[in-house]
């Protein structure tokens, strides 16, 4: 248990350092009125998340159930908003709430599209090469079936 638990929160601190990173990059690399490279670095920013879940998805859904390492990638990602929310713009110097409502909720809901988009990938790539949990043990349940030889009916 303390396994799965350390590997949440990996994924949880991973997914906020590429936050950080880029919301550094933006405060020292771009001047404050360089909007068009502010929206860059982000896009750059969900794209990465993107492929850490999708990646993260696709090597947990081999070998665990998808109830499983789902609730576990949900939790990560839960973290993960949450600190980059309300942690992220205090390290650059700003105020969670500094540009009000709307930018607050719109990254709520790009986080959750980027990462809800890219755990989907990573599955639906596992899925299709018949190399997720599912698949594997339908595999390993038809190769046992087809191995032993049919008992015939006494009557």
């Amino acid at each position: 248990m303390r396994e799965r638990w350390r590997a949440v929160g990996m994924l949880a601190l991973a997914l906020f350092v590429v936050n950080v990173v880029a919301r550094l990059i933006i405060r020292f690399g771009f001047d404050a009125d360089d909007t068009a490279a502010a929206d860059r670095v982000t896009l750059g920013m969900f794209v990465t998340l993107g492929l850490i879940l999708a990646s993260v998805a696709f090597v947990w859904s081999r070998h665990r159930p998808a109830a499983e390492w789902g609730a576990d990638v949900a939790a990560a990602i839960g973290v993960a908003l949450a600190l980059t929310l309300f942690v992220g713009p205090l390290l650059v110097g700003k105020s969670p709430f500094g540009d009000g409502a709307g930018t607050f909720f719109a990254q709520i809901w790009l986080y959750a599209a980027a990462s809800g988009i890219g755990v989907l990938l990573g599955y639906l790539l596992a899925v299709a090469l018949g190399l997720d949990h599912r698949s594997q043990r339908l595999k390993r349940y038809a190769e046992t079936k087809a191995a032993k030889p049919r008992k015939p009916v006494r009557r």
